[in-house]
């Protein structure tokens, strides 16, 4: 039988032996990857429209992407949790979970909550703009309550695929080690998108960058990384994150079109890409390798550890490719730094390409760079901690 939410949701030794395993991918895993490769298509393709056209009507295509993700995850889980509450397989209502008198895996309701979460925050988002005109900001208020819906559907799109995996052998698992990979490289590609305007190249030589970098990063990659079991699980999400992020520098350009909302401060023809990635994987072979070399210690050694070595490792590459970045040389289709929203004034241009100058003194860099490695060392032991909770799911 299946047991309460929130009461232990990792069966016993008994219990998982007694759980059917799994032999091939599951049509609801390949259902939700859709979905969140959707979302994440539709967020990088919006925010690159709000910078080159501007906001002219709810109904474009990025919008149509990001809600059509949010339709597909929320109709696949509310299906699954309806099949397993009503219908007569008793291996499915074994690796579920009890919510409210309904039973599913504990993805499927984490997702269908993100999905109608994800629609409630579309007419919430139409009324904004109407009645205050564009963001300035990215985390306005219904963008705040479409990204909780967001992390809703891809977190439990990804515990979907994790206590299918953990069920998994063969040829299966390591196909769905594949797919928790690859979600967890957009988990991090949507995480730096929520963190975009503090990942300028003009702030890379300050150590607010390399705290910010520090909040959620590390979790990410060590988190799922650890969970899949790969012994380069970091690497390979840091590489899927780095995919993304290229793709779109040198394919958005490519597609032209205008603003259609002014004032027009600068001329812009073509799609406006988000930049070019931040060296992550650079950090991400180092937090694999000590993780290799560290098997069986403490998890706080391993924290402190694969911290330090995170933010070390972040500030040796991106330091030196800052001086490269804020160049003449990288304003080119390669780095892409010389692309500027319709609405910057060439009177702010020399801001682009100068580093801020917001650690007064280099006492207080240095200071500020410790707090950031402390926010690296707490987010791998967090990261660590639902590394650990994730190998235990099974339903």
């Amino acid at each position: 039988m299946a047991q309460t939410f929130p009461l232990d949701i990792s069966p016993g030794l008994e219990r998982a032996e007694s759980i059917a395993r799994i032999t091939s991918v599951p049509w609801q895993v390949w259902s939700g990857a859709v979905a969140v490769t959707s979302i994440t298509f539709g967020l990088y393709w919006d925010i690159s429209w709000h910078m080159t056209i501007g906001r002219d009507t709810f109904w474009t295509p990025a919008h149509l992407a990001i809600h059509f993700g949010g339709i597909l995850a929320a109709i696949t889980c509310i299906y699954l949790i309806f099949s397993t509450t009503f219908g007569h397989d008793a291996a499915a209502r074994d690796a579920s979970v009890r919510v409210w008198g309904f039973s599913g895996p504990l993805g499927a309701f984490f997702t269908a909550w993100g999905g109608v979460l994800m629609l409630t925050s579309a007419p919430f988002d139409n009324w904004w703009h109407a009645s205050f005109g564009l963001d300035v900001q990215i985390l306005s208020p219904p963008h705040f309550v479409l990204g909780l819906g967001i992390n809703g559907v891809v977190i439990g799109s990804t515990l979907l695929v994790v206590s299918q995996m953990n069920r998994a052998a063969g040829m299966a698992r390591e196909r769905l080690v594949r797919i928790l990979l690859y979600l967890a490289g957009l988990q991090l590609v949507l995480h730096m998108m929520l963190i975009y305007e503090y990942s300028d190249a003009s702030m890379m030589h300050s150590a607010v960058f390399y705290r910010v970098m520090t909040l959620g990063v590390p979790l990410i990659l060590i988190a799922f990384g650890r969970a899949s079991g790969h012994r380069w699980g970091s690497t390979i999400i840091a590489s899927v994150y780095t995919a993304w992020m290229c793709a779109g520098l040198w394919i958005f350009p490519l597609f032209p079109a205008s603003p259609k909302l002014g004032p027009v401060l600068t001329d812009v023809t073509h799609m406006l890409p988000l930049g070019f990635p931040i060296l992550l994987i650079g950090p991400a072979i180092f937090v694999d390798l000590v993780f290799q070399r560290t098997e069986g210690r403490s998890g706080w050694f391993q924290a402190a550890l694969a911290g330090a070595v995170f933010l070390a490792a972040l500030i040796a590459v991106q330091w030196s490719f800052a001086d490269i970045l804020i160049t003449p040389f990288a304003r080119g289709r390669l780095f892409g730094q010389g692309y500027l929203p319709y609405f910057f004034p060439p009177s702010r241009y020399y801001l682009i390409f100068e580093f801020r100058k917001s650690d007064p003194t280099r006492t207080a860099l240095l200071a500020r760079l410790s707090l950031a490695g402390i926010s690296a060392i707490l987010s791998s032991r967090i990261g660590i901690v639902i590394a650990d909770a994730l190998k235990r799911l099974r339903r």
